[in-house]
């Protein structure tokens, strides 16, 4: 007496599930990168405009208490 194997065979997929899934998989990922990048994009850009206003403040100081003009002209 033999036993048939009759359990589904698992790595059977319908046609087109694994692109499906890896363009999902694809999809998901560059939207969970971007809103990752967005907030450092954010930073970045606020620093930036704090280096310059703080580079305008001591070229003011420079030229008020240091007595003439600023290095970088």
């Amino acid at each position: 007496m033999s036993i048939k194997d009759t359990s589904p065979d698992l790595l059977t997929f319908p046609d087109g599930f694994l692109q499906a899934l890896t363009s999902w998989q694809i999809a998901m990922g560059e939207n969970l990168m971007r809103s990752y990048s967005f907030p450092w994009e954010m930073l970045a850009v606020w620093q930036r405009s704090l280096g310059i206003a703080q580079r305008e403040y001591m070229d003011q100081w420079i030229c008020r208490f240091g007595g003439g003009v600023p290095l970088d002209g």
